[in-house]
Protein backbone atom coordinates (compact mmCIF):
# COMPACT_ATOMS: atom_id res chain seq x y z
CA UNK A 1 0.00 0.00 0.00
CA UNK A 2 3.14 2.51 0.84
CA UNK A 3 4.42 1.84 -2.75
CA UNK A 4 1.27 2.61 -4.67
CA UNK A 5 0.74 5.61 -2.32
CA UNK A 6 4.70 6.57 -2.87
CA UNK A 7 3.80 6.59 -7.06
CA UNK A 8 0.63 8.29 -6.70
CA UNK A 9 2.50 11.15 -4.71
CA UNK A 10 4.91 10.90 -7.87
CA UNK A 11 2.84 11.21 -10.40
CA UNK A 12 0.26 14.04 -8.69
CA UNK A 13 3.81 16.16 -8.45
CA UNK A 14 3.99 16.52 -12.15
CA UNK A 15 1.04 18.89 -11.82
CA UNK A 16 2.33 21.28 -9.64
CA UNK A 17 1.77 24.65 -11.25
CA UNK A 18 5.23 26.38 -9.40
CA UNK A 19 5.83 29.71 -10.45
CA UNK A 20 3.91 29.28 -13.94
CA UNK A 21 1.00 31.32 -12.63
CA UNK A 22 2.18 34.71 -12.62
CA UNK A 23 0.58 36.06 -15.76
CA UNK A 24 -2.84 34.55 -14.91
CA UNK A 25 -5.52 37.99 -14.01
CA UNK A 26 -5.85 39.97 -11.12
CA UNK A 27 -8.85 38.13 -10.22
CA UNK A 28 -10.37 37.26 -6.59
CA UNK A 29 -8.29 34.59 -5.14
CA UNK A 30 -8.96 31.32 -3.21
CA UNK A 31 -8.06 27.95 -2.87
CA UNK A 32 -9.67 24.65 -1.58
CA UNK A 33 -8.20 21.37 -0.52
CA UNK A 34 -8.51 18.47 -2.38
CA UNK A 35 -8.00 15.70 0.72
CA UNK A 36 -7.29 11.62 -0.36
CA UNK A 37 -7.42 9.19 1.60
CA UNK A 38 -6.97 5.03 1.57
CA UNK A 39 -10.45 3.41 2.68
CA UNK A 40 -11.18 -0.15 2.04
CA UNK A 41 -8.37 -0.48 -0.55
CA UNK A 42 -9.23 2.30 -2.59
CA UNK A 43 -8.60 5.74 -2.70
CA UNK A 44 -11.27 8.19 -2.40
CA UNK A 45 -11.39 11.84 -2.31
CA UNK A 46 -13.23 14.08 1.17
CA UNK A 47 -15.96 16.42 0.07
CA UNK A 48 -18.64 18.51 1.66
CA UNK A 49 -21.77 19.75 1.64
CA UNK A 50 -22.55 23.37 2.07
CA UNK A 51 -24.76 24.80 4.39
CA UNK A 52 -28.35 25.85 3.06
CA UNK A 53 -27.92 28.66 5.54
CA UNK A 54 -25.21 30.44 3.37
CA UNK A 55 -25.88 33.08 1.26
CA UNK A 56 -23.97 31.64 -1.81
CA UNK A 57 -23.86 28.28 -3.52
CA UNK A 58 -26.11 27.05 -0.27
CA UNK A 59 -26.50 22.77 -0.57
CA UNK A 60 -23.89 22.58 -3.29
CA UNK A 61 -21.08 19.68 -3.30
CA UNK A 62 -17.46 21.10 -2.58
CA UNK A 63 -14.09 21.08 -1.46
CA UNK A 64 -12.94 22.01 2.10
CA UNK A 65 -12.12 25.95 0.98
CA UNK A 66 -12.54 29.60 0.23
CA UNK A 67 -11.75 33.13 -0.58
CA UNK A 68 -7.89 34.34 0.59
CA UNK A 69 -7.02 36.10 3.76
CA UNK A 70 -4.00 38.68 3.87
CA UNK A 71 -2.91 37.01 6.30
CA UNK A 72 -2.49 34.10 4.35
CA UNK A 73 1.01 33.38 3.43
CA UNK A 74 -0.04 31.32 -0.20
CA UNK A 75 -2.40 29.24 -1.62
CA UNK A 76 -1.81 26.29 0.91
CA UNK A 77 -2.39 28.30 3.76
CA UNK A 78 -5.53 29.49 2.82
CA UNK A 79 -6.52 25.89 1.56
CA UNK A 80 -5.72 24.38 5.17
CA UNK A 81 -6.65 27.40 7.33
CA UNK A 82 -10.18 26.78 5.76
CA UNK A 83 -10.39 22.95 6.05
CA UNK A 84 -9.40 23.43 9.68
CA UNK A 85 -12.24 25.94 9.82
CA UNK A 86 -14.87 24.00 8.10
CA UNK A 87 -14.22 20.20 9.13
CA UNK A 88 -11.52 20.63 11.63
CA UNK A 89 -9.03 19.09 9.40
CA UNK A 90 -5.82 20.47 11.46
CA UNK A 91 -2.46 20.93 9.16
CA UNK A 92 -0.34 18.50 11.25
CA UNK A 93 -2.65 15.49 10.00
CA UNK A 94 -2.42 16.81 6.05
CA UNK A 95 0.23 15.89 3.94
CA UNK A 96 -0.03 18.44 1.03
CA UNK A 97 1.55 16.88 -2.09
CA UNK A 98 1.02 19.87 -4.87
CA UNK A 99 -1.13 22.70 -6.24
CA UNK A 100 -3.34 22.64 -9.48
CA UNK A 101 -3.58 24.68 -12.04
CA UNK A 102 -6.24 27.44 -10.76
CA UNK A 103 -9.75 27.70 -12.73
CA UNK A 104 -12.28 30.38 -12.19
CA UNK A 105 -14.98 29.70 -10.86
CA UNK A 106 -19.00 30.61 -11.41
CA UNK A 107 -18.78 33.73 -8.91
CA UNK A 108 -15.36 34.97 -10.61
CA UNK A 109 -13.05 33.66 -7.86
CA UNK A 110 -9.54 32.43 -9.53
CA UNK A 111 -9.33 29.06 -7.12
CA UNK A 112 -6.34 27.02 -6.72
CA UNK A 113 -6.88 23.47 -5.76
CA UNK A 114 -4.34 21.80 -3.10
CA UNK A 115 -4.12 17.84 -3.50
CA UNK A 116 -3.07 16.90 -0.25
CA UNK A 117 -3.21 13.00 1.47
CA UNK A 118 -5.09 12.47 4.80
CA UNK A 119 -5.28 9.56 7.00
CA UNK A 120 -8.29 7.34 6.77
CA UNK A 121 -8.69 7.53 10.30
CA UNK A 122 -9.50 11.20 10.05
CA UNK A 123 -13.17 12.50 11.97
CA UNK A 124 -14.42 14.99 10.55
CA UNK A 125 -16.24 17.46 12.84
CA UNK A 126 -18.15 19.90 10.24
CA UNK A 127 -18.95 23.83 11.32
CA UNK A 128 -22.51 23.83 11.05
CA UNK A 129 -22.86 27.44 9.81
CA UNK A 130 -20.82 26.18 6.67
CA UNK A 131 -20.94 22.59 6.25
CA UNK A 132 -24.07 19.88 6.71
CA UNK A 133 -22.50 16.97 5.70
CA UNK A 134 -19.09 15.44 4.95
CA UNK A 135 -18.48 12.22 2.58
CA UNK A 136 -15.96 10.15 0.75
CA UNK A 137 -16.32 8.90 -2.95
CA UNK A 138 -13.79 6.83 -4.63
CA UNK A 139 -11.75 8.49 -7.20
CA UNK A 140 -12.52 5.98 -9.67
CA UNK A 141 -16.19 7.29 -9.98
CA UNK A 142 -14.99 10.21 -11.84
CA UNK A 143 -13.87 7.49 -14.53
CA UNK A 144 -17.84 7.05 -14.97
CA UNK A 145 -19.20 7.80 -17.95
CA UNK A 146 -22.47 6.85 -17.59
CA UNK A 147 -22.63 9.09 -14.44
CA UNK A 148 -21.29 12.49 -16.28
CA UNK A 149 -22.54 15.57 -18.32
CA UNK A 150 -20.54 18.37 -19.17
CA UNK A 151 -22.20 21.58 -21.07
CA UNK A 152 -20.83 24.99 -22.08
CA UNK A 153 -21.92 28.34 -20.11
CA UNK A 154 -20.47 32.02 -21.07
CA UNK A 155 -17.01 32.56 -20.46
CA UNK A 156 -16.43 29.37 -18.42
CA UNK A 157 -16.16 26.94 -20.93
CA UNK A 158 -17.51 23.19 -20.29
CA UNK A 159 -18.75 22.80 -17.14
CA UNK A 160 -18.71 19.07 -15.94
CA UNK A 161 -20.50 17.58 -13.44
CA UNK A 162 -21.46 13.87 -12.31
CA UNK A 163 -24.12 12.41 -10.24
CA UNK A 164 -23.48 10.61 -7.33
CA UNK A 165 -25.15 8.22 -4.92
CA UNK A 166 -23.82 6.86 -2.19
CA UNK A 167 -24.87 3.18 -1.57
CA UNK A 168 -24.46 2.79 2.29
CA UNK A 169 -27.22 6.31 3.13
CA UNK A 170 -28.89 6.01 -0.29
CA UNK A 171 -28.02 9.98 -0.46
CA UNK A 172 -27.81 11.08 -4.79
CA UNK A 173 -25.80 14.34 -4.83
CA UNK A 174 -24.52 16.48 -8.30
CA UNK A 175 -21.31 16.65 -7.98
CA UNK A 176 -19.90 19.60 -10.26
CA UNK A 177 -17.89 23.05 -10.55
CA UNK A 178 -14.02 22.85 -9.11
CA UNK A 179 -15.13 19.07 -7.66
CA UNK A 180 -14.49 17.55 -11.72
CA UNK A 181 -11.08 18.55 -11.10
CA UNK A 182 -11.05 14.98 -9.62
CA UNK A 183 -10.93 13.56 -12.65
CA UNK A 184 -7.33 14.12 -13.69
CA UNK A 185 -6.36 13.16 -9.95
CA UNK A 186 -7.96 10.07 -10.91
CA UNK A 187 -6.12 9.44 -14.21
CA UNK A 188 -3.19 9.88 -11.91
CA UNK A 189 -4.25 7.15 -9.55
CA UNK A 190 -4.53 5.27 -12.19
CA UNK A 191 -1.53 5.53 -14.10
CA UNK A 192 0.22 4.04 -10.98
CA UNK A 193 -0.76 0.82 -11.46
CA UNK A 194 -0.96 0.70 -15.61
CA UNK A 195 2.16 3.11 -16.45
CA UNK A 196 -0.53 4.93 -18.89
CA UNK A 197 0.40 8.83 -19.96
CA UNK A 198 -1.03 11.31 -18.06
CA UNK A 199 -3.58 13.74 -19.50
CA UNK A 200 -4.97 16.99 -17.79
CA UNK A 201 -8.72 17.03 -18.30
CA UNK A 202 -10.25 21.10 -18.39
CA UNK A 203 -12.34 21.16 -15.49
Amino acid sequence: MDDIKAKIKNNLKLYEIGNSCSDLPELPKASVLIPLLMKNGEMHVLMTLRSLELRSSAGEVCFPGGKYDPRDLSEMDTALREAEEEIGLTSDQVEVICRFFPVINKTGLLVTPVVAFIEDSFKAKPNPTEVSDVFAVPLDFFLNQSSHSCHVTGNLGEIHSFLYRDLDSGKSETLGGEVSVCSSVTRSFRSSYSGEALRVLHV
